[in-house]
């Protein structure tokens, strides 16, 4: 398997001195582009572009009357000591910090997208429009699942974006990335699509933009990642901003970056507009998502080869989403659905990875009915469902101490020694003695000797640990990162409830 290096969420993060405080600029205008002062040597007029692409030209025109540049104010205190962060050894400690990134003009009456890691725990928004205009803005709702979120300024007759259709993104098309990288004024760079549907494994990993890596993570929870792949230059301060075809049409929310230095390095990530279309007309009607639930768990793409030759089966024979296994109760389990069954299409699209099954299902709300094309054996068959609601499990039958936790993951528990986990470099880790054949842990395909290094991105040494955290849960999901005996790095979610 390929290794993209690190994964960077392309905001700008910069620490404050001046006793840790920031305050936004008072005028109303912002300095001219700051590019020059950086000694940057002007391009000979012989390498413009000319009528051999006028569509550049056109579409960079009518995208960057649609970006903004966001800044923010972020207390890092806010988001609570302790937090596992795998480039420091010790707790956080609380500070002021400046963001940096970039947004999507949505509608005239200025609602903007941006993704959630650029205004993740802001105490202050600052949106700079090309005309140079400032507005406080506020935050109306964000989505850590996609890593979408949208603010909202006090503005009217705005430039919005015209929206696009992701599903007639071909790879090898041209596009346009446009932002505010490294702060400077709106940015626009050109590349082709080099894939679509790409699962990274990197939403809701960590928060606040920092570096993320990519995982094998085995995916059983609710985030949603289908990018859009590019070489178009995205470097940090793009996230947020717009991917858009020739036409100036919006295909995609520019969000990450595979680097080994935090900088573009030929790969970068856009979340697809048919799913942010949906998302951000929730957040902005309901100020959350209200997504449907289909209730099955599958391989992530890192680890389907090999689970799929586990089975029996020879990877890329079949096309389609492997169920590993179905929810008592929910959609899929009414329709019929079962374990092992490949599910290969949903209404009129083709589903080829398990990474399109849960985007399609991510445009979706509660009550939605959607008809699945299936492979079971040998024999193709269809059913319809009936999307659910994801709810939180009622607080009555929620388990709140640490035999209810070791019953569910169906696991022994052993606690790992200083001595051990100095000497092989782990800041945190409760360890697995035992997997019982029915528990949650065997399901994902943990064994014993495998190591808890965090859950929801809390370091854990004990089951309390585990315990103290599932009851600051809201939602009774909870995203372990294991490492196994063969020192390879699993993230999955789990849910845990009545």
């Amino acid at each position: 398997m390929n290794k993209f290096g690190i994964i960077a969420m392309t905001a700008v993060v910069a620490a404050l001195v001046s006793f840790g405080t920031f305050k936004f600029a008072s005028s109303q205008s912002v300095p001219d582009d700051v590019s020059n002062n950086f000694g940057f040597t002007a391009a000979s007029a012989k390498g413009r572009i000319t009528a051999e692409a006028p569509e550049f030209i056109n579409a960079a025109a009518l995208v960057t009357q649609s970006i903004v540049h966001i800044k923010v104010m972020v207390s890092r205190s806010s988001a609570g000591s302790g937090r596992y962060d795998p480039y420091y050894d010790s707790p956080r400690q609380p500070q002021s910090v400046m963001g940096s990134g970039s947004g999507v003009i949505f509608s005239t009456d200025g609602y903007i997208i941006t993704n959630n890691h650029v205004v993740n725990s802001a105490t202050a928004i600052q949106v700079i429009l090309t005309d140079k205009r400032i507005f406080e803005a506020k935050l109306i709702g964000a989505d850590p699942n996609t890593d979408l979120a949208v603010i909202k300024i006090d503005a009217k007759d705005l430039k919005a974006i015209t929206v696009g259709n992701s599903d007639q993104v071909q790879v090898g098309e041209w596009v346009l990335a446009a932002g505010y990288p490294f702060s400077l004024n709106t940015t626009v760079t050109a590349g082709i699509v080099s894939a679509k549907g790409r699962s990274i494994g990197i939403i809701g990993q960590k928060e606040e933009g920092q570096d993320r890596q990519l995982g094998n993570a085995t995916t059983m929870g609710s985030a949603v990642e289908a990018f859009i792949q590019t070489d178009a230059a995205i470097n940090p301060g793009n996230s947020g901003g717009a991917l858009v075809n020739t036409s100036g049409q919006l295909i995609g929310i520019n969000a990450a970056i595979a680097s080994q230095s935090g900088s573009y390095e030929g790969y970068g990530f856009a979340i697809p507009v048919n799913l942010a279309d949906k998302i951000v007309k929730d957040l902005i009607k309901y100020g959350e998502v209200r997504r449907g639930l289909l209730g099955v768990s599958f391989p992530s793409p890192s680890t389907e080869d090999q689970f799929l030759i586990q089975q029996g089966i020879k990877p890329g024979s079949v096309l389609g989403a492997y169920i590993t296994s179905v929810q008592p109760g929910s959609a899929a389990a009414q329709g019929g659905l079962k374990a092992g069954d490949i599910i290969q299409g949903i209404d009129d699209a083709t589903i080829s990875s398990s990474v399109e099954l849960s985007e399609r299902i991510a445009r979706h709300s509660p009550g939605d009915a959607v008809k699945l094309k299936y492979k079971r054996g040998q024999q193709n068959a269809t059913t319809n469902v009936t999307l659910q609601a994801q709810e939180a499990a009622p607080k009555s039958s929620r388990m709140t101490d640490a035999d209810a936790i070791t019953s569910q993951l169906g696991a022994s528990f052993a606690p790992l020694s200083t001595a051990f986990k100095q000497r092989y470099g782990l800041p945190s880790g409760l360890g697995i003695s035992k997997v019982e054949a029915d528990g949650l842990l065997a399901q994902i395909g943990l064994q014993s000797g495998s190591i808890i290094l965090s859950v929801n991105g809390y370091r854990v040494n004990s089951v309390g640990d585990i315990v103290n955290i599932f009851k600051a849960s809201t939602n009774g999901i909870m995203r372990f990162e294991c490492l196994t005996p063969e020192g390879q790095r699993v993230v999955f979610n789990l849910s845990f409830g009545a």
